[in-house]
């Protein structure tokens, strides 16, 4: 079981906390890579607008950028790329760049994009037809990560004669996460993914299988219509609701995954059990300390 930790690149100079910086995001990777955690994983948006405050981010690429050159063990990665963000061929350059600055180590997580259009309206992307605007992009990102080359006409995408002539380490491209969890987005998973990703909030344990099952049960079927084994898709989920041992904090949660670090590393390991091979846990507060005490966690995970 891999264990990964979530970060946020969001925030606001007159917030209730300080927002993050380079300096804080590149201490909290040093931390995480040095007690074990496997993955780091970051958002990739641009604003969030609530109703009384807006908050802006770090653009995701350059944070990516960055951590490939600061770390040398730990594997990194936006957990979803807002595909309509940035051209289908420019991705895969990108991912492909990723991959040779950190030896192998990037992971390009991407979906459709956000249900929330106030950054898209605001930096000038389209908001419609998003799964099939998704649906060309993915296809043009797995044919140069996996082969070099795309040649592709679509309503919404087009490259001609498309080639990533300089390839980092890996021969088929970093792997390709893709989050989805609705029945079109799914059989776009087992047609071009390496890796599938979902996520959960504040939940029991029966309250996430209840959910999922629905949802693993489609992917199931997507990849037999694919004449793919479903055991070559390797599941990552992210938790968005782990109260660090020993620490409380205001998160806002009725049922955090809380407790001894036996007691954690048990719902971690019982989402293994659903077939998830990589959870990536939110981590509250979120302090390096906190970060810090998950380490037991992390080690009884690994030894299960």
């Amino acid at each position: 079981m891999d264990i990964g930790l979530i970060n946020q690149l969001n925030g606001r100079p007159s917030g209730s906390a300080p927002p993050p910086t380079w300096a804080t995001i590149s201490e909290r990777a040093r931390v995480a890579e040095s007690v074990g955690f496997d993955m780091f994983v970051f958002e990739d948006a641009l604003l969030y607008r609530g109703k009384e405050h807006t908050n802006g981010l770090w653009e995701s690429v350059s944070i990516a950028g960055a951590l490939a050159s600061t770390t040398e063990t730990i594997r990194f990665g936006q957990s979803v790329v807002n595909s309509p963000y940035r051209s289908p061929a420019m991705v895969a350059s990108i991912a492909t760049t990723l991959d040779e600055i950190s030896g192998g180590r990037y992971v390009l997580g991407i979906g459709a994009g956000n249900t929330e259009d106030s950054d898209y309206e605001a930096f000038g992307f389209p908001t419609d037809h998003r799964y099939s605007r998704f649906a060309e992009a993915i296809q043009i990102i797995h044919s140069l990560l996996k082969t070099g080359r795309a040649e592709f006409a679509g309503e919404y995408y087009k490259v001609n004669q498309s080639q990533l002539v300089l390839r980092g380490p890996n021969p088929t491209g970093p792997p390709i996460n893709i989050a989805a969890g609705g029945e079109k987005m799914l059989t776009l998973v087992a047609r071009y993914a390496d890796q599938w990703n979902w996520w959960g909030w504040d939940e029991t344990l029966p309250q996430i299988e209840e959910r999922l099952r629905p949802i693993l049960d489609t992917l199931e079927r997507a990849c037999e219509v694919e004449e793919r084994d479903p055991g070559s898709l390797t599941h990552t989920f992210d938790l968005y609701s782990v109260l660090a041992p020993g620490f409380d904090a205001d998160h806002g949660m009725t049922q955090p995954v809380s407790g001894t670090p036996e007691q954690i590393a048990e719902y971690i390991l019982a989402l293994g059990a659903m077939g998830f091979e990589e959870v990536r846990c939110d981590v509250w507060p979120k302090t390096v300390d906190a970060i810090a005490a998950m380490e037991p966690v992390i080690d009884l995970a690994a030894r299960a």
